[in-house]
């Protein structure tokens, strides 16, 4: 199975504004931001979707939480709030098949977002 533009970002074979890194993740801009800052947390491990994540990915998860909090924190994100949003499949809005965080922050977020 050929590497998802995720799994390329995480290998450095393909460029990106990466606010965050370590052994088993990396945190990097949105090219696409629906907020005025979105970043994108990725697990090194390819895995497809949440949904698809086993019991040996419980640490791993845990760790992509963690990873989330320390980079608000860094940039500040965590001072007036942000949101931290998971798609799994299609239908959902899921556009990459590797499962990858979205944490908007930078203005108000309304619920339910429009």
């Amino acid at each position: 199975m050929a590497a998802t533009l995720f799994e390329k970002i995480c290998s450095g074979e393909i460029p990106a504004d990466i606010v965050y890194q370590d052994d088993l993740c990396v945190c990097f801009r949105d090219i696409s931001p629906q907020a005025p800052e979105h970043l994108l947390l990725v697990p090194r491990k390819p895995i497809p979707r949440l949904s698809e994540a086993g019991e040996e990915d419980a640490a791993l998860l845990g760790h992509m939480m963690l990873a989330v909090g320390r980079t608000a924190r860094t940039l500040h994100l965590d001072e007036d709030g942000f949101r931290l949003v998971i798609n799994n499949g299609h239908d959902a809005g899921e556009a990459v098949p590797h499962l990858h965080m979205h944490l908007l922050a930078g203005r108000k977020l309304e619920w339910p977002p429009g």
